[in-house]
């Protein structure tokens, strides 16, 4: 199978800048793959598709401020991305421009925070040394940047794009610290609708997946049998464990939020030939015809081009269907990518 055939063209002006005013008020396409039925809806509207025959599992992973800017003693300009937590105040970590860094150079991000690059592993990424006293997440807050994905570019001050991304490229239900891109599904979620589902009867429950680049990595080779993802750690709890065991073997339909939910589910199983508390690490990479062990449904946003996250949810409903809907989102000019509009996947 050739990614060229996950291609599909899209005006610029259909990539959101920035989110929706309020968060479930962004449209919400819904495709119904027994019927081949595509609706028009709002977010809010999930809670008329969801009740007590449900589980809905989301990923409560917490976006860090990964991107930082400094300079070397010679004043020139630094931007290091932080990437993975390699323990020991050790990171893997993007640098630009990488050809200004060499081994041991020192790149002061503040009074509080310096970065010294250890070892060059080619294509921009190195191995660098943290140096810093106190709790680093705590200093992340203060002198690190939300690391926006590149196809969001628009012109605000620092500090307003600070207060904006700060909070809204951040789940309300996010709280293990580490990843470095948002699981951009669960942003529409707010407590309200979280509660209005719990009261209808709506199982929930978490899984923890790192987000790292390799989710957004493109595929580059022609034939995306040689594609391999990057590998991203996850948890499953055992209270989520049963949970899930429970409400599949009462029949219930699984409803993921997010592609990072159904890797980490779809992992789990393939790993360990069950849903069951753990943590390990996915390489999955999910494409057509993939035959889904855990998941039922999907409450996923709009994909770029030749993504890994494309090929998933055409797996999932259906390839020529899938890009039925596109065409059909981009004819009535929903927003795409992290803070654009949303599709469920019945």
């Amino acid at each position: 199978m050739l990614v060229s055939e996950f291609d599909y063209e899209l005006p610029e002006e259909l990539i959101a800048q920035t989110p929706s005013e309020k968060r479930d008020e962004c449209k919400m396409m819904v495709l119904d793959k027994a019927t081949q039925k595509i609706e028009n809806k709002h977010f809010y509207d999930i809670i008329d598709y969801l009740d007590e025959n449900c589980i809905l599992v989301l990923n409560n992973t917490k976006v860090i401020p990964a991107r930082l800017f400094g300079h070397k003693e010679t004043g020139a300009l630094i931007e290091i991305f932080l990437l993975k937590d390699k323990g020991n105040k050790l990171w893997e970590a993007l640098i630009k421009p990488s050809k200004r860094v060499k081994i041991d150079s020192i790149v002061k991000i503040s009074d509080e925070l310096s970065v010294k690059a250890l070892e060059n592993q080619g294509e921009g990424k190195w191995l660098v040394e943290l140096i810093y006293d106190g709790i680093l997440y705590e200093i992340l807050d203060r002198v690190g940047n939300i690391p926006l994905p590149p196809y969001i570019e628009r012109k605000m001050t620092d500090d307003e794009r600070k207060s904006l991304d700060y909070e809204r490229y951040q789940t309300v239900y996010a709280k293990n610290e580490g990843s470095v891109a948002a699981p951009t599904a669960g942003l529409h979620f707010t407590q309200e609708i979280l509660d209005k589902l719990a009261q209808k009867g709506v199982e929930i429950a978490y899984v923890n997946l790192t987000v790292g680049l390799g989710t957004f990595r493109p595929v580059k080779c022609d034939n995306i049998l040689e594609h391999k993802m990057d590998s991203e750690e996850f948890e499953i709890s055992k209270e989520t464990a049963d949970k899930i065991n429970l409400a599949k073997s009462q029949g219930k339909k699984l409803v993921a939020v997010g592609t990072t939910t159904v890797r980490t589910l779809e992992t789990a199983y393939q790993q360990f030939g069950a849903i069951k508390e753990c943590k390990s690490a996915s390489q999955l990479f999910i494409y057509p015809p993939y035959e889904f062990k855990v998941v039922d449904n999907l409450i996923t946003n709009f994909h770029l081009p030749k993504s890994t996250l494309l090929m998933l949810v055409s797996a999932l409903e259906g390839k020529d269907f899938i890009f039925k809907a596109y065409n059909e989102a981009i004819k009535e000019k929903y927003m795409f990518y992290s803070y654009g509009d949303c599709m469920f996947l019945k």
